[in-house]
């Protein structure tokens, strides 16, 4: 799943090349994935566009007085292409969503891959008006996300750790992925409680979550939209990599599932050597 990082680098990617360009036309082969219907999409035809913005893990376009917003989920992509066929696509079970070609020939496809159909396409006149998006927390890559404003959102937080820094409506744009890889580089539990943490490690874990971030968008700034995927999981430390030995201390790295999603951790860096119960709401093994 695209999170705060690879969205980021995919609003980079797009902002250098549709901002100015004038949308041709546009084709919404997958029907699922349209969440609203007025406007239609064909709104954006004839328009020029005024921006690429970033909200959590939303992806958005504006065009004048509307803007097309995304939520890729769990199998969505953006796949750039300098000459987007003329014909118009065939609708079918393919991967292909959303098609927008502009007026030099350009444009990009939204794909999604998998059975799960997730993706989200949004065209309104306000982002706010997505409701994943009005409920968004903070971002953390913003000047206005300071240690006191996280402090405040962990104080009397009883879920744990790993819940909390997933959770939208707190800190918007981290996933499964970073937030495995914040509390690994933090050596903390996914398990502890967000409100027995204390003055020291909620600084540790502030500090850790900007520079995870932001190492994370670094290393994706200015690579083809292809190679982004890729370059996520070669960064990644523990996230994904269950059975394999920790970096930092060599550990084999193990992994807790849920119905619908699994988390990976270092029990040497992370739970004094102990292994994590493998369900929901699991408390150390003793």
């Amino acid at each position: 799943m695209p999170e705060l990082p690879e969205v980021e680098a995919l609003r980079g990617f797009l902002g250098e090349r549709v901002v100015g360009e004038v949308v041709e036309k546009v084709y919404a082969v997958g029907v699922h994935a349209l969440k609203t219907y007025e406007p239609g999409v064909a709104v954006l035809e004839g328009r020029r566009v005024d921006e690429v913005g970033r909200f959590g893990k939303f992806l958005g376009l504006r065009a004048g007085d509307v803007w097309l917003v995304m939520h890729l989920a769990r199998g969505g992509w953006v796949r750039w292409s300098d000459a987007v066929p003329e014909a118009p696509p065939r609708p079918g079970k393919g991967p292909l969503a959303l098609r927008v070609r502009l007026a030099g020939g350009a444009g990009f496809d939204v794909t999604e891959a998998g059975t799960q159909k997730r993706l989200a396409v949004h065209m309104v006149r306000d982002p706010a008006e997505v409701p994943g998006i009005a409920r968004l927390g903070p971002d953390p890559l913003a000047a206005a996300f300071t240690p006191e404003v996280f402090a405040g959102l962990l104080a009397g937080e009883r879920r744990q750790i790993k819940g909390v820094l997933r959770d939208q409506s707190v800190i918007a744009g981290i996933g499964n992925a970073y937030s495995d890889e914040i509390l690994h580089a933090a050596r903390m539990s996914p398990f502890l409680l967000a409100a027995n943490l204390t003055p020291e490690q909620v600084a540790r874990l502030y500090e850790l979550i900007g520079t995870t971030l932001r190492d994370a968008v670094e290393r994706s700034r200015g690579l083809p939209l292809r190679d982004l995927k890729a370059e996520k999981k070669s960064g990644l430390r523990v996230h994904g990599r269950k059975g394999e030995p920790c970096p930092v201390c060599g550990d084999t790295v193990r992994e807790v599932s849920y119905r619908d999603s699994a988390l990976q951790y270092c029990p040497t860096c992370q739970t004094g050597g102990k292994p994590l119960a493998d369900r929901r709401m699991s408390r150390l093994l003793k």
